[in-house]
């Protein structure tokens, strides 16, 4: 059965990371559509200090809209998830399974860049004001991140300092805001930094995984670091393709 795929990523990437996942997906008879988000990838020219969570939900469901797409998996990477959950909830005839990669939906109300808490947020803003021209969040230093990630070689690590874009501060700070629709859809939780057990163990106090333990979700574990299509592209596109039957 051929599935079509949309492919949205995290902060600071565009489209490219997905190539490899995407190329495999394609080559099973899948149609995929990874994303550029605005201001990210290949469309790094138009970002701005406007540019916010609600352009990047524009950005998916105008996407789905202008190719006329329907029971879509629309997959989201890290704060992707956010991204895909709200085009989710203003399209959802448009979807026939959300796929949350190493991340979850936050609730209505709360913003990505409150997701780590107060310290973080104010780590994140002090970068942004002396390194960010005060409204752009630098990427992280990837060879860093790495190092805790064997599988990881040089060469992928160079393609993401390469491919990296500084992401619009207002995409992390502008709360979600949703109706409720996108739950009525089927959910997968790909685990990667974290497995169900730990899961289950934070829902409590963890806003994001608090939607992560009822409803109807499926999961699936695929241990490596928070980004497998870098780490573990061969195994996330069978896993991709696993949950659309």
């Amino acid at each position: 059965m051929n599935t079509t795929y949309v492919l949205v990523p995290g902060f600071w990437l565009g489209a490219w990371v997905w190539r490899a996942v995407a190329d495999s997906l394609s080559e099973r008879g899948h149609v995929v559509h990874a994303v550029d988000l605005c201001g990210m990838g290949e469309r790094a020219h138009l970002a701005s200090p406007e540019t916010d969570l609600t352009t990047h939900i524009d950005d998916v469901v105008h996407l789905l809209e202008q190719h006329d797409l329907h029971d879509v998996v629309l997959v989201g990477h890290s704060y992707g998830a956010l991204v895909t959950t709200g085009a989710a909830d203003r399209a959802p005839e448009r979807v026939a399974r959300l796929v949350y990669i190493d991340s979850g939906p936050l609730p209505d109300g709360m913003a990505q860049a409150d997701f780590e808490g107060p310290d973080a947020r104010a780590a994140d803003e002090d970068l942004v004001m002396t390194h960010g021209q005060g409204w752009k969040l630098p990427p992280p230093p990837w060879a860093v991140l790495a190092a805790e990630a064997p599988e990881v070689d040089d060469d992928a690590v160079a393609a993401l300092v390469e491919g990296s874009q500084p992401q619009p501060w207002r995409t992390a700070t502008r709360p979600v805001a949703l109706t409720g629709a996108w739950e009525r859809l089927p959910r997968t939780g790909v685990l990667c930094s974290f497995g169900l057990e730990q899961l289950r163990q934070m829902a409590p106090c963890t806003p994001m995984f608090a939607h992560m333990v009822d409803g109807d979700w499926a999961y699936v574990e695929l241990p490596t670091w928070h980004w497998p299509m870098v780490s573990r592209r061969a195994e996330l596109a069978t896993v991709l393709e696993s949950v659309s039957r």
